[in-house]
C-alpha cells in the first residue's frame, strides 16, 4: 500500500485539500484529527475536563470512535453517532488539543490509523503522521499557513455559517493551540525531518490542492495513480 502523511498546524486546510488530492489520486483520505476531536467531544459532553488526564482515561474505555465512508467521504461516528458537523468547534478544537496530548488517547487511537494504512492506499492527515504514526510513507508533507492567514479563513468560515466569530479571538485560540500542539511532550508538531514544505498563504484554495497533487505525483511517479 502507498501512504502520504500530511502534518501541519490547525487551520492550515489539510483537511479540505488533501480530502481533494485524494479524490483526485482514487486513494482513501483519513482525518485522523476528526478522531481526537471526537475524544474531545465526548469529554466536553460528559462533563470531564479535557486536561483531566486521570478523569480523560476513565472514560476513555467508554469511548467508540468509528470511521465510515459514505459516498466516498468521511464520516465521525461517536458512539453510533454521526458527529461529523459537531467536533469543528472552536471549543472541542481545544479540548482535542488537551486530550492528544495524553499518551493513552494516542495510543487508543493508534492502531486504528494504522490500520487504514495498511488496507488502503490512503492520504492521512494530522500532528505526527509521518514523525510517528506512518514513519514509513512514501511521501511526508508538511502544509502550513501564516497564523493570521490560518484565522482568516476560520473567521470566514464562520460568518459564512452564520456563526458568531471574532477575528481576535479566533487568531488567538489558533496561537494556543500552535502552542499546545508544538511543545506537547508526545508527539509533538514538527515536521519530518525528510518531508516536503507546503506552504499555503499566499495562494486560494484550488491551487494548494493542485500544488499538493503535483508534490504527491512528482514524489511517487503516476504508475498505479488515478489520472
Amino acid at each position: 500500500m502507498t501512504a502520504v502523511a500530511i502534518d501541519g498546524p490547525a487551520g492550515a486546510g489539510k483537511s479540505t485539500i488533501a480530502r481533494a488530492a485524494a479524490k483526485e489520486l482514487g486513494f482513501i483520505y483519513v482525518d485522523t484529527g476528526a478522531m481526537y476531536r471526537a475524544i474531545g467531544y465526548y469529554m466536553l459532553a460528559h462533563g470531564v475536563r479535557p486536561e483531566d488526564t486521570e478523569a480523560v482515561c476513565a472514560n476513555l474505555q467508554e469511548v467508540k470512535v468509528d470511521i465510515r465512508f459514505v459516498d466516498g467521504e468521511q464520516h465521525v461516528f461517536l458512539c453510533g453517532e454521526d458527529v461529523s458537523g459537531k467536533i469543528r468547534t472552536g471549543e472541542v478544537s481545544m479540548a482535542a488539543s488537551k486530550v492528544s496530548a495524553i499518551p493513552e488517547v494516542r495510543r487508543f487511537l493508534f492502531s486504528m490509523q494504522r490500520g487504514f494504512a495498511e488496507k488502503n492506499n490512503v492520504i492521512m492527515d494530522g500532528r505526527d503522521i509521518g514523525t510517528v504514526v506512518l514513519p514509513d510513507a512514501q511521501v511526508k508533507i508538511f502544509l502550513t499557513a501564516s497564523p493570521e492567514e490560518r484565522a482568516r479563513r476560520r473567521y470566514v468560515e464562520m460568518t459564512e455559517k452564520g456563526m458568531t466569530a471574532d477575528y481576535d479571538k479566533v487568531l488567538a485560540e489558533i496561537r494556543e493551540r500552535d502552542y499546545n500542539d508544538s511543545h506537547r511532550e508526545v508527539a509533538p508538531l514538527i515536521p519530518a525531518k525528510d518531508s516536503i514544505l507546503v506552504d499555503t498563504t499566499e495562494i486560494g484554495l484550488d491551487d494548494a490542492i493542485a500544488q499538493l497533487v503535483s508534490v504527491i505525483r512528482g514524489q511517487l511517479g503516476t504508475d498505479g495513480l488515478k489520472a
